[in-house]
């Protein structure tokens, strides 16, 4: 995935504002994305990640694909 590279500042707030644009309660997604971001820093501690990409970065950028392409979540 693209999320190893180093990322562009202007595909962050593009992926942002699909996420937000996706979502109904703005309050809601931004307090699942901070969730999120918390969640994987401490559970994905053993794995060595690019650290110039910031938990909450690699949620946004998750989450937008998550709204944005159904078919790549598994129920």
């Amino acid at each position: 995935m693209f999320y190893n590279n180093l990322i562009d500042s202007n595909q962050i707030i593009y992926k942002t504002e699909e996420l937000l644009d996706g979502s109904q309660n703005r309050f809601k997604i931004t307090v699942q994305v901070a969730n999120r971001a918390k969640r994987r820093k401490y559970e994905d501690i053993d794995i060595v990640d690019d650290p110039r990409i910031k938990p909450i970065i690699r949620a946004i950028l998750e989450m937008a694909d998550e709204i944005t392409q159904p078919e790549i979540i598994s129920d």
